[in-house]
């Protein structure tokens, strides 16, 4: 299979660039490559992903289907931490429904999406502690905005991390749960030992490395 290095920019992204791939968060592109694919030449962005320790190639007209986009703009990030100190809104629905509908957002590629997750599962000091489940859903959502905010606002990932947890200090104080922020996850304990949230991950990765490896 022939490999060559064919440009430096397509479709507005650059090697070097720093980018959003809805499902695995900030990653930054270190090649453009030209692979040869069923006798069809190919380009693709390869786009490493340092805290995974992962590299993914996909190809250059999927972008726009895989839903990649280039970095949030600082007032975009201001808008985001303005988000966490809000309300948490939680629906009174089962669990096992909330927590996918957080697992999508989460894997939207939109920051103020993952930024609601955050706020909406977030626990003070004086609330109940998470499930399993909700804290696995609150990290994730918690690290995928933190990442993009230390690229953003070229800070460390634990000065981004503390930057959002002071915003969400800022908050409505919250206290036991009542009428006007209900909070059924108590009584879906048990639905939740079978249950489980949808993976944090899509196919649309895989479908992309599968080409590239075509």
């Amino acid at each position: 299979m022939a490999t060559a290095k064919k440009a430096t920019q397509r479709q507005g992204f650059k090697t070097g660039e720093h980018v959003v791939y809805p499902a695995h968060g900030v990653g930054q592109i270190i090649d453009i490559e030209e692979q040869e694919v069923a006798g069809f030449a190919l380009e693709l962005f390869v786009i490493n992903f340092e805290k995974d320790k992962m590299t993914l190639r996909v190809p250059v007209p999927k972008i726009i289907s895989v839903g990649m986009r280039k970095l949030s703009s600082t007032s975009l990030v201001e808008k985001a931490l303005k988000t966490v100190q809000g309300r948490a809104r939680v629906k009174r629905t089962m669990w096992s429904r909330r927590a996918q509908e957080y697992d999508a957002k989460i894997n939207s590629g939109s920051l103020i999406q993952v930024s609601e997750v955050v706020r909406d599962l977030f626990r003070s000091e004086n609330q109940p502690e998470q499930s399993y489940s909700e804290r696995q859903l609150y990290e994730a959502a918690l690290e995928r905005m933190a990442r993009e905010l230390a690229v953003v606002n070229k800070l460390s990932d634990t000065e981004a991390v503390n930057l959002i947890e002071a915003n969400l200090a800022l908050g409505p104080k919250r206290g036991p749960k009542t009428d006007e922020q209900p909070d059924d996850t108590a009584n879906d304990k048990t639905s939740e030992t079978t249950s489980k949230p949808a993976s944090s991950s899509t196919n649309e990765p895989e479908a992309a490395e599968k080409v590239a490896a075509a």
